[in-house]
């Protein structure tokens, strides 16, 4: 589904993706892990398509297709989705409203039929149950006086709503306490089928022990230096991160 190749990329001139490559298949769930100032956030925001970063080499494929020449919205109608760290509020839109137009645009997009304002209250509520969210907060702003966890799960009902089939989860489980994150993992493992692939980027653990990822890699310095399965998480929960990059220094 999703394949990057000596990716170069940055933000504001400065690189800080360094040739990343990774390879992601149809249905499989993949975690991104490593320190501060890795890259994590970056590769995120580069697949999304945020405007302010940008890519001096390197290519990445996305069911065939060139990710990077597609603008953010055409990515996000082509089934690509990204849960941000910091989710952002916005006044004065409605959440159920602004769900149901971008839900609305992506099936005219795959040459569906639109949902009328009923058929879409249905679905809603069918999803609402998954992050154990209440029915209030479709008729409130969006993210607008959310606390954190409230946001977190909010993104990940966006996300059951939508139904991507890339989605990006940028350290999610940020701030989050143990039921927060109970409930967020509930609503991600809910998506996973052989149609879907996810990006699990986090800095713990402890997130995985929920969702279970199928492949576990460990970025530093701009570049996947360590993959290996669920083990590797454990792995790098005990030892931190310093042994990978002595490691990495050892062999270079």
């Amino acid at each position: 589904m999703l394949e990057i190749k000596n990716l170069h990329a940055g933000i504001d001139g400065k690189e800080i993706l360094h040739g990343l490559t990774l390879s992601v298949g149809t249905g499989e769930v993949h975690a991104i892990m490593g320190p501060n100032g890795s890259g994590k956030s970056t590769l995120a925001n580069v697949l999304a398509g945020r405007p302010r970063y940008s890519v001096t080499a390197g290519s990445v494929t996305y069911e065939g297709k060139d990710l990077l020449s597609m603008p953010v919205e055409e990515r996000a109608r082509e089934g690509v989705f990204l849960a941000m760290q910091y989710p952002v509020e916005i006044p004065g839109v409605n959440n159920i409203y602004f769900l149901k137009a971008a839900l609305n645009s992506v099936r005219k997009h795959r040459g569906e039929e639109e949902l009328d304002a009923l058929e879409f209250l249905q679905l809603a509520r069918q999803k609402m149950k998954v992050v154990d969210l209440d029915e209030a907060f479709m008729n409130r702003a969006v993210n607008e006086g959310f606390s954190g966890g409230e946001k977190k799960r909010n993104e990940i009902f966006q996300m059951a709503v939508l139904d991507p089939k890339l989605a990006i989860l940028d350290e999610t489980d940020s701030g989050l306490d143990i039921d927060a994150l109970r409930i967020v993992a509930g609503g991600v493992n809910a998506l996973r089928s052989e149609k879907h692939s996810v990006l699990v980027i986090t800095h713990y653990q402890r997130l995985l022990s929920y969702l279970i990822p199928d492949f576990v890699h460990v970025l530093a310095n701009g570049r996947i230096v360590k993959s290996g399965g669920k083990e590797l998480a454990e792995e790098l929960e005990q030892k931190g991160y310093e042994w990978i990059e002595q490691e990495v220094a050892a062999g270079a």
